[in-house]
């Protein structure tokens, strides 16, 4: 017989989540003690046992539930959701190997790592080319500190902008001012 402590200590768990999965119903209400203590026994860890090996595959405590609890349970239910579970992991395998994907064209496209930047003479000139006026990209700088400040401070220090001048982009679009600088 072991306590809660014992028991969730030799399957690697807190005695928290040993109690937290006795409260759904996920173990047993074990025998009590004269004292009251919880003691378990062979098949209580047998259960917690498995239990710990679904969590370790990534199953949810419901699908857990679903496998374990249901009176008509059978051996087709356990299939059921473990195929379920191996299709979302495929999917998000998937969405893995695609961000390594998008960070390995980020590494060879030129302008990472080669401190090669964008200036905010760059910046002005493709504003401009894009059919901004200055009255644009003053309304376009006013929201954007309004919107979000840290951002703003963010990009107008990519740009390579000082930092007395970047105060003073801020402060006039704070106010919502023209700036010509």
């Amino acid at each position: 017989m072991w306590t809660v402590s014992k028991l969730a200590g030799r399957c690697g768990l807190s005695r928290g989540t040993l109690l937290y999965y006795e409260s759904i119903g996920l173990l047993k209400p074990p025998v009590r003690s004269a004292a009251n203590y919880r003691r378990y026994g062979e098949r209580d860890l047998q259960r917690l046992q498995q239990i710990c090996a679904y969590r370790h595959a990534g199953l949810t405590l419901d699908d857990i539930r679903a496998i374990l609890i249901k009176p008509d349970r059978r051996e087709s239910d356990a299939a059921a959701v473990l195929k379920r579970r191996l299709v979302a992991l495929d999917g998000e395998i998937e969405t893995r190997r695609a961000h390594q994907r998008a960070i390995l064209k980020l590494l060879q496209n030129d302008s990472i790592g080669r401190n090669k930047m964008i200036t905010k003479e760059k910046w002005v000139s493709i504003m401009k080319a894009s059919g901004l006026t200055e009255a644009d990209m003053h309304r376009w700088h006013a929201e954007f500190e309004k919107a979000a400040p840290e951002e703003h401070r963010e990009f107008l220090e990519f740009l390579h902008i000082p930092a007395a001048e970047i105060r003073t982009i801020r402060d006039w679009s704070a106010r919502g001012e023209g700036f010509t600088g």
